[in-house]
């Protein structure tokens, strides 16, 4: 068991720092605000915070790092002058396995394949004092959730899907590796106080619905961009009633609305998980101050009077839904689908179904497919899509093999995948749609942006619970309604399957024979950290140069971005993850996927200074070589998704000196404000209608630059017209130093020496 002695130090303090902050503001206590005030970086500098505005340090309890995003975080870490990290921390190898023939023969391959990479984590690991989870062990937020999360912490993790550790009660925030560093040197982490949004859950699930589907109801209610800047706060009978691991299948998702985290109240079910999951220690500490790890009664009560905003989902009601295509929050009860897919043309034919990921691969999860696998396979059935599992940890794995129900997937044609994150994050070899041909999918994962998870543009992909996902891939048809729809079994006979059902734990317990997990060597500084010179793969980092004081005059656009622009588009995973240790390597995928508004085109701008389209990076690159300063352009939610740096950190390192948008996703804004860039919004939204393709760009007062105080930004048009626009920021002071100083981590390493 890991922490037991940070959590009882967390608990130890919580009653004291509680009630001060009930004194302050002179109220009873949401769930989220408990935590947040219970984890000031400064216990003692306790106001009224006002949500939304106020800047406010933070220490989190523990930092989680995968291995894609750790490379980068490591490597500044290296750079911050510490010789072990302040607060524990782990490394998780799940994100550089591709999923393509099964799981041990994939996991064989990506060991050859990473070995370089995954020795440089296992060593900086050792060397610094964090915990190592090797490859197969498992996806980061089920190993997370089975091992280090407890109700009433806070953590923070390099990867947007941190937040399901709320499914336990925490208050676990996906973050850049430059904020990973902030915390693991002992600094305070900044977070802007968060608005809050309450969601009463009445009634109960019944039949084919599960909690993927409340959270797929949520999406729709709020849209991708609907949570941002806000902690999601579930609770009533129908959250009561929902096992822990269903808690994080909501909470996860809630990325997929910019939430900054979503949590649930202690209850029962979580208490069940811990004991379960062999921390019954844990269980009897949250027991003993359980009273601060709920809002408080009068929250409950008069919700309405204590959340920015309120959302109320009765689940006797609740239908399950199907999202998609390739949005999140396109939200479709299971009823309409049908209707839906002929109006739109969608292509019906459903060629796989993939179930599991960090999102929907528990045991509960499982068990429920597997009751619907199995009535498959008693009433002679075999599924008409392919079919495919990935388990979220080798603990799952272990005991869902003990207990039969991957011998149940096999026999109606599916296969098992490794313990990592595999099709969900793009990292799936799918030779079938090399073509780029239109096809669909299924699966239980949570993102379906274009492209996200096999690379094809032509992909639909539609979410929906594992349950739902399996009774459609045997259906092989998206029309298909399980709720009412009949199936033709080998024999010709028409048969229905009943609605699942499960296990919410394992009634013979977990069990497992190698979970995967290394500690790091109790004295570390004789470990060495090798990065070969000539390595494709890794590359040490040299500091970012700070900014010389003067306006930014004779800027050219680099592109400006049309729609929908995440950090999928600006820096595409899939084959690309196997450069996330390498800056200069991985910048080659600079903007390659955001469609250019001029022609509607990706991967094509215009080269301002020789008037000839080229691919993105390549333009960059020589404005780069040339001195001449750029800028990109975006619309609304810009950066929304992942929380990977390298979305940040590649325009900076090739030269780009401004990103100006409509509006940002919280994560991405943070960590263009740490590598030193400016990150900028439009005052009049309707002035990114005024950015022309051949303009030239003055920061004119860029050297007064200020908390509250709006840059202005002059437009000199081709025909040499000029224009002034306004632009805001949200930089406060702290902020603009770390753009002062080229970054968060030359002002941390000047502070540390």
């Amino acid at each position: 068991m890991f922490d037991l002695e940070l959590i009882k130090s967390t608990y130890g303090n919580f009653g004291v720092r509680i009630q001060k902050a009930r004194e302050v503001l002179k109220k009873p206590l949401t769930l989220s605000e408990k935590i947040l005030y219970s984890h000031l970086f400064n216990p003692e500098e306790v106001k009224d915070f006002q949500r939304g505005v106020d800047y406010v340090d933070f220490a989190p309890d523990r930092v989680a790092m995968q291995d894609a995003t750790a490379q980068m975080a490591l490597l500044q870490f290296m750079n911050s002058g510490k010789s072990k990290t302040a607060v524990p921390s782990t490394v998780h190898c799940d994100h550089l396995i591709q999923a393509h023939v099964e799981g041990v023969t994939d996991l064989k391959h990506a060991l050859n394949t990473n070995k370089e990479v995954f020795n440089f984590l296992e060593s900086v690991s050792n060397k610094y004092g964090i915990g190592f989870w090797k490859p197969g062990a498992g996806i980061i937020h089920q190993v997370v959730l089975e091992n280090y999360a407890f109700p009433g912490g806070m953590m923070i993790g390099t990867d947007s899907h941190t937040v399901n550790a709320g499914g336990l009660g925490m208050i676990a925030i996906g973050v850049g590796g430059a904020d990973a560093v902030d915390v693991m040197a002992g600094m305070p982490w900044e977070l802007k106080f968060p608005k809050l949004i309450g969601v009463k859950l009445t009634g109960k699930l019944n039949g084919w619905t599960a909690p993927k589907d409340i959270i797929l109801k949520v999406a729709g209610i709020l849209t991708v961009k609907g949570g941002t800047g806000c902690i999601i706060e579930y609770f009533g009978e129908g959250a009561e009633a929902l096992s822990a691991t269903g808690k994080g299948t909501i909470c996860n998702m809630g990325a997929e609305v910019g939430a900054t985290t979503s949590t649930f109240g202690y209850d029962e079910s979580m208490e069940r998980y811990l004991r379960s999951t062999g921390r019954s220690e844990v269980a009897d500490l949250a027991n003993g101050v359980k009273e601060h790890l709920m809002a408080d009664p009068e929250v409950y009560t008069n919700p309405e009077q204590y959340f920015d905003q309120l959302i109320e989902i009765n689940l006797d009601e609740l239908e399950p839904h199907i999202n998609g295509p390739f949005t999140p929050d396109r939200a479709t009860p299971i009823s309409k689908m049908a209707e839906e897919a002929e109006k739109n043309g969608w292509p019906t034919k459903i060629e796989v179904g993939l179930i599991g990921s960090c999102t929907n691969s528990s045991y509960e999860d499982i068990s429920r497919a597997a009751s619907l696998a199995n009535q498959a396979i008693e009433k002679k059935l075999v599924a008409k899509s392919e079919f495919t599992v990935t388990p979220g940890s080798e603990q799952v794995r272990y005991t869902i093999e003990r207990d039969g129900f991957i011998d149940t997937f096999l026999k109606i044609g599916g296969k098992v995948f490794a313990n990592a994150c595999g099709p969900c994050i793009g990292q799936w070899n799918r030779p079938s749609v090399k073509d780029g041909r239109i096809n669909t999918i299924i699966h239980s994962f949570n993102r379906n942006f274009s492209k996200r998870a096999d690379g094809n543009p032509n992909t639909h992909a539609f979410v929906a619970s594992p349950e739902l996902v399996t009774a459609m891939a045997i259906a092989g048809d998206l029309r298909f309604n399980p709720l009412k729809d009949s199936y033709t079994n080998e024999e010709g006979e028409q048969v229905m399957l009943d609605p699942p059902h499960g296990f919410e734990l394992p009634p013979n317990g977990f069990d497992v024979k190698d979970p995967g997990y290394q500690a790091p060597a109790e004295d570390g500084s004789s470990v060495e950290v090798v990065v070969a010179d000539d390595s494709n793969r890794l590359q040490l980092l040299t500091a970012f140069e700070p900014w010389n004081g003067k306006n930014i005059e004779g800027a050219k656009l680099l592109i400006k971005a049309e729609g929908k622009c995440t950090t999928d588009h600006i820096s595409m995973a899939g084959p690309w993850l196997r450069y996330r240790g390498h800056l200069d390597n991985i910048s080659n995928n600079m903007l390659i996927g955001a469609v250019n508004a001029f022609n509607g085109e990706t991967n094509k701008v215009k080269n301002q200074l020789t008037g000839v389209y080229d691919e993105v990076p390549k333009v960059q690159r020589e404005y780069k070589a040339t001195g001449v300063p750029s800028i990109v352009v975006g619309d609304h939610n810009y950066g929304e998704g992942s929380s990977r740096e390298h979305a940040a950190m590649e325009p900076r390192h090739l030269g780009v000196k401004a990103v100006i948008v409509k509006s940002f996703a919280r994560i991405h804004e943070t960590n263009l404000k740490k590598q030193g860039m400016l990150g900028l919004t439009f005052a009049n939204e309707n002035d990114y209608d005024k950015i022309n393709e051949n303009d030239t760009f003055n920061f004119i007062d860029l050297v007064d630059f200020a908390p509250g105080k709006p840059l202005t930004l002059e437009i000199v048009h081709k025909d040499g017209s000029k224009e002034n626009i306004i632009l805001n920021h949200s930089y406060n002071q702290q902020q603009i130093d770390w753009f002062k100083a080229g970054s968060a981590l030359n002002l941390i390493k000047k502070q540390n020496s």
